[in-house]
């Protein structure tokens, strides 16, 4: 059976089409409960935060990434049936792109779409382009209004970028451009960036995720397991590499009377586990980190081939992130949530009259 991988999800599912240079991005969403109450400012703040163009160390391309509702929600409620969304692109510059036309840029996904289709859309990047990610964004603002009416939160945050990191982080006071809550590092982020787009360079950066208040019972055994499935949303977003749920970074360091998280009458003595037990959700924050490669669209000169095998050297120019994965902050945040909301609905259709609770005194 042939698949396109243009579909998200079991229950809560999304379709999305639109290419970065095209006329429009699209996503249909299928399978949102009714009488969620919704309007188009609570998905267009989510779209806001992932927008294009809000400061010199992101990609100066302009979109309004203004959405448009088409179906599904009435009289500011969800309807129960499919809620197509769009959002036309305004601002490209696919000129920008004509001399990359027939050469690969290294580490990027060009080579790859040329080898599998024998024919791609090279400006900007078509379907592998982050633009893409504007889609999931939408999607994921109706998903948190699912998970909000059961009481659950999705946090977002940068904790390292190229070798700056943050001595501490506040998921819950995320305000500065870098989605830094770390204020004492911008003075260090401001210089690494001015260098950086003097050089025409790029570095990677490492993010998290938090989700407070997720119910016990969210995720199936063996090939549904909910860690697995948000490693898969978290790989999805483009340029990620490697992504760790739980405590990754000490496990080899812990024996296992450390690591393990034991048990008292009140609850886990500890969270190296990242709130998933066996595949499913048992109670506690979910935490999970992911890397993010630096952009491979750069305009220091490198070497690569064309379609004709031939050595070239190439230098790409146009517009693009110094660090991508300052706006992966709404899109990892959106993809989670896409996720959770599955999830929800698929315990809730199996498991409806079952009490899932852990035998904790209160």
């Amino acid at each position: 059976i042939a698949m396109s991988g243009n579909t998200f999800g079991k229950l809560f599912k999304i379709t999305t089409f639109g290419e970065s240079h095209g006329t429009a991005m699209g996503c249909i969403l299928d399978g949102c409960p009714p009488q969620i109450e919704l309007t188009k400012e609570d998905i267009q703040h989510d779209l806001d935060r992932r927008k294009p163009g809000q400061s010199d160390v992101t990609t100066q391309r302009k979109e309004d990434d203004a959405v448009e509702i088409l179906s599904g929600v009435f009289e500011g409620k969800t309807l129960g049936t499919p809620i197509g969304m769009i959002i036309y692109n305004k601002d490209q510059q696919s000129k920008d792109y004509s001399n990359i036309k027939d050469v690969f840029r290294p580490n990027h996904a060009d080579i790859t779409y040329h080898a599998k289709y024998g024919h791609r859309d090279y400006r900007g990047g078509g379907r592998a382009s982050a633009r893409e990610t504007a889609n999931w964004v939408a999607a994921g603002a109706i998903a948190k209004k699912i998970l909000a009416k059961e009481g659950i939160s999705v946090h977002g945050f940068v904790s390292e970028i190229g070798e700056v990191k943050a001595d501490s982080i506040n998921h819950k006071d995320i305000n500065n451009k870098y989605f830094f809550c770390d204020e004492s590092k911008l003075p260090d982020l401001d210089l690494m960036f001015k260098e950086l787009i003097e050089e025409g360079n790029s570095v990677g950066a490492k993010l998290g995720v938090i989700v407070e208040k997720c119910p016990v019972g969210l995720g199936d055994p063996v090939f549904e397991k909910l860690d697995a499935n948000l490693a898969k949303a978290i790989m999805t977003i483009n340029a990620v590499k490697s992504v760790s749920i739980g405590n990754a970074e000490d496990l080899l360091s812990l024996k296992g009377s450390e690591a393990r998280d034991e048990i008292t009458a009140s609850g886990f003595s500890s969270n190296n586990s990242g709130g998933i037990l066996g595949g499913i959700s048992n109670g506690d924050d979910i935490n999970l980190s992911f890397i993010i490669k630096p952009t491979s669209s750069i305009k220091t000169k490198g070497k690569s081939v064309n379609k004709d095998g031939e050595e070239v050297n190439i230098e790409v120019s146009g517009r693009h992130d110094p660090c991508v994965g300052i706006r992966a902050v709404p899109i990892a945040e959106a993809m989670v949530s896409l996720v959770l909301a599955d999830h929800l609905l698929i315990n809730r259709a199996q498991c409806a009259e079952i009490k899932q609770e852990l035998p904790f005194s209160e």
